[in-house]
């Protein structure tokens, strides 16, 4: 049993989730906010992928707010476990909670993937692009965490400064 992925083209499914502090944020207010937004989904909080992930769409913030592109991430964690993510790591996006897992599955980022040669159910970590008009222009699935935030800018022909060594 494949799940039904997004496709280019394609109307973005609506959807309405609580975000980190539980208030409720739908893909019109995002699309509302920002013309177009990259939203990516994780499959869970905390996690070193997870978080290498959400720290560096926070390190290119501003570059794709100069270009017209809002960033909100979506996982299966409760707000609390966002909220807890959020300000360890001074993300200052929308993260938003789908525990129930019903926008992940409609928009195929939930569902059948290889983990360690088996094959099980869950969270695909997944990338979209929503223009202002609601359709997809950029759907990718089971992207890696690493280097995944650059490599998108450059699709999108957003100008990241150079990673300075720590």
């Amino acid at each position: 049993m494949s799940t039904p992925r997004l496709e280019v083209g394609q109307t973005a499914p609506a959807f309405t989730l609580p975000d980190a502090d539980g208030t409720p944020t739908s893909l019109a207010d995002l699309l509302t906010a920002h013309g177009r937004v990259v939203l990516y989904v994780y499959p869970a909080a905390m996690t070193p992928g997870c978080t290498t992930e959400t720290v560096d769409f926070e390190g290119a913030l501003q570059e794709l707010r100069e270009a017209g592109i809002g960033v909100v991430g979506v996982s299966p964690d409760p707000p609390a476990k966002l909220m807890r993510f959020r300000d360890k790591h001074g993300i200052t996006f929308p993260l938003l909670s789908d525990p129930d897992k019903t926008m992940l599955t409609e928009w195929g980022a939930f569902g059948e993937k290889k983990n360690y040669g088996k094959t099980v159910m869950g969270v695909i970590r997944s990338t979209f692009v929503v223009e202002s008009d609601g359709t997809i222009s950029l759907a990718r699935y089971n992207v890696r965490a690493k280097g995944h935030v650059a490599m998108l800018a450059k699709l999108l022909g957003v100008e990241l400064p150079e990673p300075t060594e720590g």
